[in-house]
């Protein structure tokens, strides 16, 4: 199927996508950390331990460009696991999804998103919702979102002193001067806002035997600015950058920057889901009204067709047949279609495979999320042309 037939975003490489003008930050980031790594696979790791969690996405990390999680499956979850992940997709260079499929109002979906037992804003740099609420739901996880991004780049610096009070007996001051340093002292705190309220702080000196202590207290906030501008690109001229590594490459391009982004669900992969075309295209008209937070959609098919769309499309349901039984329609007995590599990058334009029990049940499963990174891949050189980039 000739790309020239299909909207402009089908023929240009994933870099060249990056550049795009109404391409946001994060999105920026995503499109150039696939182009280096060149890997458009997403793990969908449906498992139910921490231990699990963090085992695949160390063993599989340097396969993928996003690792999904329904962190409300996983049965030990703690802060102790969200920042593992964290820690294991910055040294392996992926983002993190939490698939939440957010449907319900706006207060109620902030607090589902930022508070709770899984505080979802805090460590997730993608998250997806319904529109079946209406735009609002859009808007109120924005709303959530910059607040979140807005406390971890809020540090506070509280500077604590004791001094004897004033109301004391000329003898007492003569007593007390050896005494001065003993019960006078500092201390600092300084640490990003999200780990605490301002106002849930509490401060307390204990008071000497022999009188009362005037406290003093002053705490300086202070702010930082994420390295956003205007969107992430490695540092190189292009021709260089089929010369380096893939690791010099990915140093280059470096951290996500500490933003949120969100994906709606337009279409599933599931049988007799009720997401019509007139839905789908509802998706479509919100996510352009919201291009500085929505990134693309869970969608079965490309749902960019106006000029200036360039929205990122990922997709469920990819399952590899076995080797040696190519064109075997697959499925389970739940529902749930599956579709090829090819099918779903080649002829339905899409940018990102999500593949999970494919891989999570693999007998190595390393070896077969190599193999959905590589057919992927392959899908998407033919789509525009082996062109590099």
């Amino acid at each position: 199927m000739a790309a020239a037939a299909h909207h402009p975003s089908w023929a240009l490489s994933y870099r060249e996508r990056a550049s795009h003008p109404s391409t946001g930050p994060l999105a920026s980031y995503l499109l150039s950390l696939i182009s280096v790594k060149k890997t458009n696979l997403c793990l969908s790791a449906d498992v139910e331990t921490s231990a699990e969690l963090l085992a695949l996405a160390e063993s599989v990390g340097d396969s993928i460009c996003v690792f999904k999680t329904h962190c409300d499956t996983v049965t030990d979850w703690t802060e102790r696991t969200a920042r593992a992940l964290r820690e294991i997709a910055q040294r392996k260079y992926f983002l993190v999804f939490e698939d939440r499929k957010f449907a319900d109002i706006g207060g109620t979906v902030q607090k589902q998103y930022t508070s709770g037992y899984h505080r979802i804003a805090t460590w997730a740099d993608i998250t997806n919702a319904h529109i079946l609420p209406g735009p609002a739901i859009v808007t109120a996880l924005h709303q959530a979102a910059n607040k979140t991004v807005e406390k971890y780049n809020t540090a506070v610096h509280t500077e604590i002193s004791a001094s004897p009070s004033l109301n004391t007996t000329d003898a007492d001051d003569e007593d007390d001067e050896d005494d001065e340093d003993t019960i006078r002292g500092e201390v600092a705190v300084e640490s990003p806002v999200e780990s605490e309220d301002l106002e849930e702080r509490r401060l307390s000196i204990k008071a000497m035997d022999r009188k009362h202590s005037v406290v003093s207290i002053s705490t300086t906030i202070s702010t930082r600015t994420e390295s956003i501008s205007p969107r992430p690109q490695p540092d190189f001229h292009p021709e260089e950058a089929f010369a380096l590594d893939t690791r010099t490459l990915l140093s280059r391009l470096g951290e996500p920057p500490y933003l949120r982004s969100l994906l709606l669900l337009a279409e599933m992969s599931s049988e007799g889901h009720l997401m019509t075309p007139e839905y789908a295209q509802k998706c479509v008209e919100i996510a352009r009204q919201n291009r500085d937070f929505v990134m693309g959609f869970i969608a079965q098919r490309s749902l960019n067709t106006e000029a200036n769309d360039n929205f990122v499309t990922m997709t469920p349901g990819c399952q590899l047949p076995p080797p040696g039984q190519e064109g075997k329609k697959l499925g389970d007995k739940l529902g749930q279609q599956y579709n090829t590599p090819r099918s779903i990058v080649l002829d339905k334009g899409c940018d990102v495979i999500i593949v999970g029990r494919g891989i999570v049940n693999a007998p190595n499963s390393v070896k077969e999320a190599e193999r959905y990174r590589a057919e992927g891949w392959k899908a998407y050189e033919e789509r525009i042309g082996a062109k590099k980039g």
